[in-house]
């Protein structure tokens, strides 16, 4: 009895390569995404859908290019266009990964019946060969009047697993939890 018990904690156990830097990050990653929408906070998925419908656009434009009914040096011009598009698009495509979503492994709405109008922004960093995490909380809209202070902890990563890789939820819920309620502390108070 007690080895089936056993061995149903272990197959709910989240076990993760520890020679695998992108495996460890990917695995504290989803956990935070779980630990953040179980508190009560709705995934905005606005930015996702945007990079998606612009991805689907630029499909589109490759494909146009490379099944148009002419051939080349009589669509020369149409191709070049095609091209520029693409690259245009393409670059358009970076620099909203590079300014709106950066390190950010979640958005999120305000939470229901809350005073402040911005989400969250969550993002994570584990930079290669360390084993310092750093999980950063911060307000969707810093320029808001309702915006809290950003937080953030960096610890390392071998707090959280043990030696055969199993990571202790326990230990990771009460550490990003924690920064959570620091975010929450840090929001500005209703005026009355």
């Amino acid at each position: 009895m007690e080895e089936k018990k056993a061995e149903s904690t272990n197959k709910n156990a989240k076990k993760v390569n520890l020679l695998d830097h992108n495996s460890i990050k990917h695995m504290l990653d989803e956990s935070v995404s779980d630990i953040v929408t179980s508190r009560g906070y709705k995934e905005d998925v606005r930015l996702s859908n945007m990079k998606l419908i612009l991805g689907t656009v630029i499909i589109a434009v490759a494909l146009v290019a490379q099944f148009y009914n002419k051939k080349f040096p009589e669509n020369r011009d149409f191709l070049i266009g095609c091209i520029a598009l693409y690259v245009v698009l393409n670059g358009v495509m970076q620099l909203i990964l590079f300014t709106k979503e950066k390190n950010a492994i979640l958005f999120t709405y305000p939470l229901e019946g809350s005073f402040t109008s911005t989400g969250l922004v969550v993002s994570s960093k584990l930079p290669r060969f360390s084993d310092e995490y750093t999980l950063t909380i911060d307000s969707a809209d810093p320029k808001s009047i309702s915006a809290g202070k950003s937080v953030q902890f960096t610890k390392s990563v071998t707090q959280w697993f043990t030696k055969e890789g199993v990571l202790v939820e326990g230990l990771f819920w009460k550490d990003v939890e924690a920064l959570i309620k620091d975010y929450a502390n840090e929001e500005p108070k209703k005026q009355k």
